[in-house]
């Protein structure tokens, strides 16, 4: 019999626990409003979670910007505010690195990205890249356009961990494989642009700086949704950003987790 009731007692326990445990959902979204998802289906989403706290993808000047500029059009921010104005103790909060684009163009990782890419696909189009630069261009032009075919589809289809795989390879394909080809050509090292505070850089080092950052922005926004975890216990809460970080967040959160929280599927 006393057996019986240490079971029953450490079968509650673990129940409560189970039950107090943090809810974390990672919503991948498309930015602009699109035939496939607007503002309303985002909504709607969030009504059935019914989220305690909901996490945008800015840093603080930007989540200032989202609560006091009303012009604002996203998906996130007009699907947030509509949900806020029902549920007014909804707590919103940003969870982006802090000051990120003043950061990069301080660095010269803006506009060298973008500039590497153009030139990269100028030098695929005239045939002056070995084969092995076409294979990995074309893969990268692959898996982007395997994700611009998903972004069409419902919400739960790139919300998926299957897409998710194709959204890692797809940016490994630009952050690693790419740099293979910045590194090697001689056209990147010579292409340069001049920083905010008068320095030059070249397309290679910027392109490098930037390919850094990807892991460094990812992981610190891990690291800002696990500390609102750790300090709102037991809520329900929803993480919107680009569906091309899911992936990212997703790893980084099942790594940091030490027990204290649940990573559930808006759809499940």
């Amino acid at each position: 019999m006393k057996s019986f009731f240490s079971f029953l007692l450490i079968l509650s326990t673990c129940l409560y626990f189970s039950q107090n445990k943090t809810e974390i959902y990672i919503i991948g979204n498309i930015h602009d409003s699109v035939p496939n998802y607007h503002p309303k289906i985002l909504f709607s989403i969030l009504e059935k979670v019914q989220p305690d706290i909901i996490l945008h993808e800015v840093d603080s000047e930007g989540m200032k910007e989202y609560e006091s500029d009303k012009s604002l059009k996203g998906n996130e921010i007009t699907a947030s505010n509509l949900y806020k104005a029902k549920f007014p103790k909804t707590l919103r909060f940003p969870f982006d690195f802090e000051n990120r684009n003043q950061y990069r163009k301080d660095r010269g990782m803006v506009p060298t990205d973008n500039l590497a890419v153009k030139l990269i696909d100028s030098l695929y189009k005239a045939k002056k890249l070995s084969p092995s630069e076409v294979k990995i261009y074309e893969n990268y032009l692959g898996t982007t356009e395997d994700l611009m075919k998903i972004a069409e589809l419902s919400p739960e289809n790139f919300n998926k961990p299957a897409t998710d795989k194709i959204s890692e390879k797809r940016q490994n394909a630009q952050y690693s494989e790419l740099s293979k080809i910045v590194e090697a050509r001689p056209e990147f090292a010579k292409r340069l642009v001049v920083k905010p505070n008068g320095e030059k850089i070249s397309y290679k080092d910027g392109f490098k700086l930037m390919s850094g950052f990807w892991d460094l922005r990812n992981q610190t926004m891990a690291k800002n949704i696990y500390r609102i975890s750790e300090t709102y216990t037991g809520k329900k809460i929803v993480v919107l950003t680009g569906f091309l970080h899911r992936y990212y967040l997703i790893k980084e959160l099942k790594r940091m987790n030490n027990g204290t929280y649940i990573i559930k599927e808006f759809y499940d």
